[in-house]
């Protein structure tokens, strides 16, 4: 089982920051800069990394000061900085304060689910912080303009990306509903293709999305439901809350008030939001048609241009999401959905140097909780643990509300579960449900770490309702694997060929798949498309992830000794993961290189020894055989 979060749930990624108070001299080149010498040649023995040895790289390496933009201590010229964003400390703080207890503290019962905003915009001290749009110069309150200047109506928008909004906007099937229809997509695809699987794709996403609320129907209830939505759009009070009644109260609201370009935009970023939640690709076409309708109606403003920074980074066109986010910096540079798109887009593109910079900015101008777990994970990936661990207690400690406190126990977490502390990672876990029990996340990373620690019933039991309710490739992967683990391989291809018909689906939204795709084949499916599928993305983005995919899938196809360079770079940056620390030991084992596959094998162990029920018994079976040989 893959201990890797699907992007989605994590932002496509993954968060972090960086104090810089905890610098220490060494520093680590970006991935695209790293020196040739650390891929010896495949004839060679190579020396064991510190990962391979099975030590913790905790010391903070330094990130040097930005090149261009702002200097992160001051505030852009012209620009006011949000009220109240000095009331929150920033991520810096907490590496100059001693570490926070790893233990958590015990469970509280937080409000029932339908009162707990979505774990993707939990901020804390966002009740004392407006948004960033409140302090920029664009409002959500209805536009008025010209009598010259004619706005085109919802009928008149730009066809190829308003109709998804103007028409209607359908809310999501029940889970069960949704699940059985991505089954029966699942059996069609194996029996169609080309254009058949297209046509069933688009079928699959009208299923998905049964029981239509269109914008220009009875909104009455949903305005009952969100009182307020018809004055003011507030993004984080709506977001914050139930995305269902948020969506609904915002298409009500835009059918009475055409012209507000921003409820227009929030009803946008609300729809990738749901998306990212109910893993339901086909909402992105109706979010980026109400984020186009905000531009036409108020061209550049800042908040359609974070809405589009989003769905770019959700659909995994990092590319385009930097570029909108820097757009959206420019006329807002306290825009906190900007600075984390930036930070995630760096991320996936694999510049984290720059990355690394973007949070520190993004730290000093909007300290709150989006930034401390995004800051946390630069860190994280730079190999500096200690400090990711303290930001993210900090971001714990300010939690101000069940969102905030479910996000940010969650990715505390998934970081002591990648470290092998499962009773630490539950109590995480344990924490974040009570905040909100329908946290999709933490009953991820609950199931994975019942695994990890032998309940594997348990984590069946949870993995299930799981996808049930979003039938994501990272869950599905794992449930799969578990299933086969204990000989129930019916099941486990069951699961095997939703991923593949989750895929089909993801692409026909304009989503790129081709990491998903590469993950999940190289395992569990046809190790030539994994190969082509991971080449495609290592041509898009390189990063430790993807160096990592690409590697696996090379080995799997019996090219390990292409392979090899590939499975150093992905463990060069200081990122300890011991599914990496997997491929490498069997790709260096494949490559006659023995000593070093001790090594990285038995430093995955020891990291992490329940990080996959089917990988970790090959890693141990792997050892023995070393063992034997000796």
């Amino acid at each position: 089982m893959s201990p890797r979060t699907n992007a989605s749930t994590r932002g496509s990624g993954q968060e972090a920051t960086r104090p810089a108070e905890t610098r220490a001299s060494a520093k680590v080149p970006a991935t695209s800069e790293m020196p040739t010498a650390t891929e010896a040649p495949a004839g060679t023995e190579a020396a064991p990394s510190a990962e391979a040895a099975g030590t913790e790289t905790a010391q903070p390496i330094e990130t040097p000061a930005p090149s261009t933009g702002p200097a992160a201590s001051e505030t852009p010229a012209g620009t006011k900085a949000p009220a109240g964003t000095k009331a929150t400390p920033s991520a810096e703080a907490a590496g100059a304060e001693a570490a926070q207890p790893t233990e958590p503290p015990a469970p509280s019962k937080g409000p029932a689910a339908s009162e707990t905003p979505p774990a993707t915009e939990a901020p804390p001290g966002t009740k004392s912080t407006p948004p960033a749009e409140a302090a920029g110069t664009e409002t959500a309150q209805p536009t008025q303009t010209p009598a010259s200047a004619k706005l085109p109506t919802a009928a008149e928008a730009p066809a190829a990306t308003a109709a998804p909004a103007a028409a209607a906007v359908p809310s999501a099937a029940p889970a069960p509903e949704r699940l059985g229809a991505l089954r029966r997509f699942a059996v069609a695809a194996r029996r169609g293709r080309g254009a058949h699987l297209t046509s069933c794709a688009v079928l699959l996403a009208v299923a998905m999305t049964a029981g239509a609320v269109a914008v220009g129907g009875d909104g009455q209830d949903a305005a009952r439901a969100l009182p307020g939505v018809s004055r003011a759009v507030d993004v984080e009070v709506l977001l914050r809350g139930d995305l269902d009644t948020a969506i609904r109260s915002l298409q009500a609201h835009v059918r009475q008030q055409p012209r507000d370009f921003g409820a227009w935009a929030t009803l946008g970023l609300a729809q990738v939001e749901r998306a990212r939640t109910d893993g339901d690709p086909s909402r992105y076409a109706r979010a980026e048609g109400a984020l186009a309708r905000s531009l036409a109606l108020r061209p550049g403003n800042d908040r359609a241009l974070a809405g589009q920074a989003a769905l770019a980074a959700a659909r995994h066109d990092f590319a385009a999401a930097l570029d909108h986010a820097d757009r959206a910096l420019d006329r807002n540079p306290y825009s906190e959905r900007a600075l984390c798109s930036r930070i995630d887009a760096l991320v996936e593109l694999g510049r984290y140097e720059e990355a690394a910079r973007a949070a520190t900015v993004a730290d000093r101008r909007r300290p709150g909780g989006p930034v401390f777990t995004r800051y946390a994970y630069v860190r994280e990936l730079r190999g500096d643990v200690r400090t990711a661990r303290r930001v993210l207690h900090q971001a714990l400690a300010g939690a101000s509300g069940p969102a905030d406190v479910a996000y940010v126990a969650t990715a505390l977490g998934n970081l002591e579960r990648g470290r092998g502390r499962y009773g630490v990672a539950l109590r995480h876990y344990a924490r974040a449900l009570a905040a909100d029990d329908a946290h999709l996340p933490a009953l991820e990373g609950r199931a994975r770490a019942q695994a990890a620690a032998g309940d594997r019933a348990g984590a069946i039991t949870t993995l299930e309702q799981v996808v049930a309710r979003s039938p994501l490739p990272g869950p599905l992967v794992a449930l799969g694997e578990l299933y086969e683990d204990r000989g129930d391989r019916a099941k486990a291809r069951e699961q095997y060929a939703l991923v593949d018909a989750w895929t089909a689906l993801a692409r026909a939204g304009g989503v790129d798949v081709d990491l998903d795709t590469a993950l999940a084949a190289a395992d569990h499916g046809d190790t030539a498309e994994a190969l082509r599928a991971a080449r495609a993305e290592w041509g898009r983005r390189r990063t430790v992830h993807t160096a990592d995919a690409l590697a696996w899938a090379l080995h799997r196809e019996g090219r390990s000794a292409e392979a090899l360079p590939y499975a150093r770079r992905a463990t060069a940056t200081g990122y300890r993961d011991a599914a990496f620390l997997h491929h490498r030991g069997m790709i260096e084992k494949a490559t006659g290189h023995l000593r070093a596959a001790r090594a990285s094998l038995t430093a995955a162990l020891e990291l992490n020894p329940g990080f996959s029920p089917l990988g970790a018994r090959a890693a141990r079976a792997a050892l023995k055989d070393l063992e034997a040989a000796r």
